[in-house]
């Protein structure tokens, strides 16, 4: 302890000091010159404190003196140093050394502090330091007073004055502090262990024959304390097993000697008597002798408690007697035989005899393997049965029932439902929810039943889904198709699964398989569903609807490999919805876009959204053009729009030449002129198969306006200069391919809204048909849009497509075998076709892997090792 230890007047410890039996008493300088007057205070020392110089004031004998502190260092040994005034008012100082030590190792729980020297020896001492007192009287050092008669505490203990003095009264001699023990304990009478054993004896034994205990429980706890506290928990602990095993032993005959019947159930009954019996018992023995189960049995490890003690012998003693333990499993086992054949039996005993078995730790060796293999052959038996007399969902229930009439008992083993599953397909395909939850839940139960399920559900999936995807009669129906099948086996997993994290994943890898059977099929198709849904018209959904089925839509999209086969279609449907202006919504068309490129990346909708750009621009362009002739005061009734669209972004549009109208000539060079003279080095190349016009008519009806393509003008324009012509003058006036010419009479003779009569009436345009003007041409709206006939894509259409994207693919293996090469400087050739395979997002087959690298080392980018075939070398 770092304090310092005041003394008052009376000799008593300060308040604030705290003792320690280590500090040691010394002055190991001599007393230096005295001073004018002995300070009566102590120096208060924090121990975490270095030196400290507080001033403190003190109250002594009522009068109040104003201590200076002296510096402390905090280091061993410790100096106690204290003044104090003497009786008679007179300053005494005074200097003793004293040395503490112990002679023997100490106890410090009850010590017994005697000071060596007696109070004779201590009188001596005092007056021989009142003589070194008077002989000493400047000291300056502070003086320790130790006056006799009156006793202090030294942490708890207490010592007297009069017996605790020092032996040696001269200043700077060694005094001794010796410390002994207590007197040696009180023994108990020399009849008290065997008195107190007989009377323990006696009530346990009074426990185990359900009679009256004569001593009181309290009495008898604390008698089983005294004699654990005196060290005889040894001797205790094995009476008390002895006379426990005396009366186990005793209560086996009972059972050997009674008759086995089952009518009766006697013997099941007496077994459980004895155990319900055994347990009161030892629950009481244990809270008479709870003082040595929780000190001696607790401190050695070896030794089972008191209530496993009673478990232990009773497992010996009783259960595993061969007669008895055949006798009660056996008589379990058909006691649960006859309740599964519905016959009533006694709940409660059965139940609690199961339950001896398991707190005797023997259910899984002596019962449960006997349990499930009876169980497995009736469950077997049984299954095999019903699954020819029953229907699946029949039998599912069947089999829950009886799952309910196990775990109702208690003893429900994993191994109850073992059944095939030759109906989950009919379940699956009739989405009965109600009976896939319940067959979820069963096979649940089983030990690998899940894992079975789960083979059978990406096989059912992988089925139904080829059937729509390989299948080319439902390719106008797979897309819708593929999205209610989905629906369904998501509703399924939420539902009947329980959102099981497997079958997710299982379903998306079954998906992935089945839906690239067939490649690209299915990407063109999905981008045509897309474009259905996105085309003006479509009034089947709302906004709302309509960005749900985008969404499922785009989870089906993720499924697919050759998403740059959905890239290209869907471009070239983007273009027409956006140049003829059948986008059903602009917010729609980004928000796919968006979708996609969250999915594939900003390199995968580049292009896409550089025509959105286009359109923005070509906006900008028109209000500067029409500023423009507005400036040049360029007369005309002809209002132009053009849209100017950068050939990287949108498809490739074969340039068609038709002769145009002297005015709209005109009006092209003049924004050709316009727009070359604002960018300078840049190529106009006008579409004339993208353009639409609208034209005001006058019929007998009154005036209006048709909507209409741009070889639709061209061919009404020249009912201006006549009244009838053949098919054959409109080809040659109008410059205008013959196929999209016939398309072109045919919308506006044969369609809905017929502004030309044709001879002779049919729905097809034949060689040496003639047209003129239908003056009688009658309609409820004032503009009206005709629309062009809508040709079939042809499979040669399609093909060229397929056929552009496949161009597209090879430049992107070339990239990336250059990339590759270009990082590796050499690599073997299998290595090199690993790598290009997880760089390529979409499938190559290896041999125009092949062909690609044979391009390359044509090219000069690559070349083989001359000493390795089977190796490339990239040239820089």
């Amino acid at each position: 302890n770092d304090s310092t230890t005041r003394l008052d007047k009376r000799g008593e410890r300060g308040s604030n000091s705290q003792p320690s039996f280590f500090s040691c008493l010394s002055s190991p300088n001599p007393p230096p010159p005295p001073t004018q007057e002995a300070r009566p205070a102590a120096t208060d020392v924090k121990p975490d404190s270095g030196n400290i110089t507080s001033p403190k004031k003190r109250k002594i004998n009522g009068s109040e003196r104003e201590d200076t502190a002296d510096t402390i260092s905090p280091s061993p040994p410790k100096t106690l140093n204290s003044s104090s005034s003497s009786s008679s008012g007179s300053p005494t100082p005074l200097h003793i050394q004293k040395k503490l030590r112990f002679e023997d190792s100490v106890d410090f729980i009850g010590l017994d502090v005697k000071m060596a020297e007696e109070a004779a020896a201590a009188a001596a001492a005092a007056a021989a330091a009142a003589a070194a007192a008077a002989s000493c009287s400047n000291n300056k050092s502070k003086a320790v007073f130790l006056t006799g008669g009156v006793g202090h505490h030294a942490n708890g203990l207490t010592k007297t004055a009069g017996s605790g003095t020092f032996s040696n009264s001269k200043p700077g001699a060694a005094k001794k502090l010796v410390i002994k023990n207590f007197k040696e304990k009180p023994k108990l009478p020399e009849n008290y262990t065997q008195e107190t054993w007989q009377k323990l004896k006696e009530a346990v034994e009074a426990i185990q024959n359900s009679t009256s205990i004569k001593y009181n429980l309290e009495e008898l706890y604390q008698a089983v304390e005294n004699l654990c506290s005196h060290k005889i928990s040894a001797k205790l602990y094995k009476q008390l097993r002895a006379v426990c095993e005396d009366h186990i032993k005793a209560q086996i005959d009972q059972f050997r000697e009674y008759p086995f019947k089952f009518s009766e159930n006697q013997v099941f009954y007496k077994i459980d008597k004895c155990w319900q019996d055994h347990c009161r018992q030892m629950i009481m023995i244990r809270s008479i002798f709870l003082f040595l189960d929780r000190t001696y049995v607790l401190q050695n490890s070896m030794l089972p408690s008191i209530w496993d003690m009673g478990l232990e012998l009773f497992r010996f003693y009783i259960i595993s007697d061969l007669k008895v333990q055949s006798k009660t499993i056996d008589g379990i086992l058909l006691l649960i035989e006859r309740e599964r054949n519905g016959e009533a039996i006694d709940r409660s005993l059965l139940r609690s005899l199961l339950s001896m078995l398991s707190d005797l730790q023997i259910y899984q060796d002596s019962f449960e393997q006997r349990f499930l293999e009876e169980t497995n052959r009736l469950y077997a038996a049984e299954g095999q049965r019903l699954m020819q007399e029953r229907e699946v969902p029949e039998y599912l229930h069947h089999v829950n029932k009886r799952l309910e009439e196990e775990a109702d008992r208690k003893h429900l083993t994993s191994d109850i439902c073992c059944c095939k599953l030759p109906g989950l397909t009919h379940l699956l395909d009739e989405n009965r929810i109600q009976d896939l939850s319940l067959l979820y839940q069963l096979f649940s139960r089983v030990r690998g039943g899940v894992q079975v399920l789960l083979q059978h559900w990406i096989e059912y999936i992988k089925a139904f889904g080829s059937t729509i995807v390989i299948n080319p009669e439902k390719d106008k129906t797979m897309v819708q198709e593929l999205l209610d099948f989905k629906d369904k086996v998501d509703h399924i997993i939420d539902i009947c699964f329980m959102k099981n994290e497997k079958f997710v994943n299982a379903m998306k890898e079954a998906f992935e398989t089945f839906i690239n059977k067939r490649p690209n099929k299915p990407a063109e198709l999905i981008a045509k569903h897309v474009d259905s849904k996105l085309r003006a018209g479509n009034k089947e959904a709302t906004d709302e609807e309509l960005e749900k089925m985008l969404d499922k839509i785009m989870i089906i999209f993720r499924f697919i490999y050759g998403k740059d086969v959905f890239e290209a279609f869907y471009k070239k449907d983007l273009a027409k919805r956006l140049l003829v202006g059948k986008s059903a919504s602009v917010d729609a068309e980004k928000s796919m876009l968006s979708k996609l490129k969250h999915e594939c990346g900003a390199a995968f909708t580049s292009k896409l959204e550089g025509m959105f750009k286009d359109m923005e621009l070509s906006k900008d362009i028109m209000v500067q053009f029409k500023q423009y002739m507005q400036c040049q005061n360029i007369p005309g009734n002809i209002e132009l729009t053009v849209n100017i669209l950068t050939m990287g972004y949108w498809p490739t549009y074969v340039p068609m030449e038709v002769h145009l109208p002297p005015e709209m000539v005109r009006l092209q060079e003049i924004f050709k002129t316009f727009y070359l003279g604002k960018h300078s080095g840049r190529k106009l190349q006008w579409q004339s198969t993208l353009g639409h016009c609208v034209l005001k008519a006058e019929f007998k009806e009154g005036k209006k306006e048709l909507q209409v393509s741009l070889f639709q003008t061209l061919v009404l324009l020249m009912f201006n200069e006549g009244e009838e012509f053949t098919l054959e003058e409109i080809k040659l006036a109008t410059g205008i391919e013959d196929s999209e010419l016939r398309r072109t009479l045919q919308s506006l003779a044969c369609g809905k809204a017929r502004v030309l009569t044709k001879i002779p009436k049919s729905k097809d345009v034949e060689d040496g048909d003639k047209f003129s003007c239908n003056d009688d041409f009658k309609h409820k709206l004032f503009r009206i849009k005709i629309n062009q006939i809508q040709m079939k894509e042809t499979i040669e259409e399609q093909a060229s497509t397929t056929e552009r994207v496949f161009q597209d693919r090879q430049y992107q293996i070339d990239a990336a075998i250059v990339r590759i090469m270009k990082m590796r400087k050499t690599l073997s050739h299998n290595l090199l076709m690993s790598e290009v395979y997880n760089q390529l997002k979409f499938p190559v087959k290896p041999a125009d892997l092949k062909k690609r690298i044979e391009s390359l080392i044509d090219r000069d980018y690559m070349e083989r090792d001359k000493e390795n075939s089977n190796q490339y070398n990239y040239v820089a």
